[in-house]
């Protein structure tokens, strides 16, 4: 418990944390604007438009802003320590290593638990109070899995870049493959001759919470291939995997 309180100590002094929450809660404002944006757009548009009228889950659209945050806190919450020389100083008062991790896991893992259904559920409640006279929601009951799939990304994101910072001991690095994972991946993959771009697309992240809930996703740029339990083993391998591999390097590597 004391390792597990130190790096509650240590989250809550590092600058950039408080700055990362805000971002990621500014994804609320986001959806807002976005919202406006297409209330505006149906009010102007002629009556023969307005009936076929569409609009994305915008939870979905600005989920991408606390995935990419959380995660880039979960890559400084261990490459602060490398770069300040800290990192000596927890190994030292903590000789077995791993707890030093694996509290970090939690103060991450746990954040990103927290944020994630704030801005989800919230995006949802608000977006849906401006756009349901204008265009087709779905019922929060119908939306309600999906929903919170999508929140748990969030503390995957967190535990994701804990992992990758704990490998490659660079925040540069770290967040560059965050960054890979969300936009440049999925591109790549996304042009991929058949049947690799429905394969790998399967196993992205962003395909994961809708093939869960087995959602429809023939619309989607990623592909559909996984079955629910499937999907839910590889959402939870993004999150674990980096994070052991961190902690085998922590355990071999000189500090």
């Amino acid at each position: 418990m004391n390792v597990l309180a130190a790096e509650w100590l240590k989250i809550r002094s590092i600058r950039s944390s408080h700055l990362i929450l805000a971002i990621s809660l500014g994804a609320i404002p986001l959806a807002v604007a976005v919202a406006l944006s297409a209330i505006a757009m149906y009010d102007s548009a002629p009556a023969s438009m307005r009936a076929s009228a569409r609009i994305a889950e915008l939870e979905e659209v600005v989920l991408i802003v606390p995935q990419l945050a959380m995660g880039v806190m979960g890559v400084l919450a261990i490459t602060s320590e490398y770069a300040t020389g800290l990192i000596r100083t927890s190994l030292a008062l903590v000789p077995r290593r791993w707890p030093v991790l694996a509290a970090k896991s939690v103060v991450v893992g746990g954040l990103g638990l927290v944020v994630g259904p704030v801005v989800v559920f919230t995006t949802y409640v608000v977006s849906r109070r401006m756009l349901e006279s204008r265009y087709p929601i779905a019922d929060f009951a119908d939306r309600l899995p999906t929903l919170v799939t999508s929140s748990l990304t969030v503390a995957v994101f967190a535990l994701l870049g804990l992992g990758l910072g704990a490998v490659l001991r660079s925040a540069a690095g770290a967040i560059a493959i965050l960054v890979g994972l969300v936009y440049v991946i999925p591109m790549i993959v996304g042009n991929l001759p058949e049947p690799w771009s429905e394969r790998l697309g399967s196993v992205m992240i962003g395909a994961l919470p809708r093939e869960i809930t087995g959602d429809d996703l023939t619309s989607s740029v990623y592909g559909a291939l996984l079955s629910p339990v499937a999907a839910a083993v590889v959402l939870a391998l993004y999150a674990v995997l980096p994070p052991a591999a961190g902690l085998l390097l922590l355990r071999e590597r000189d500090a």
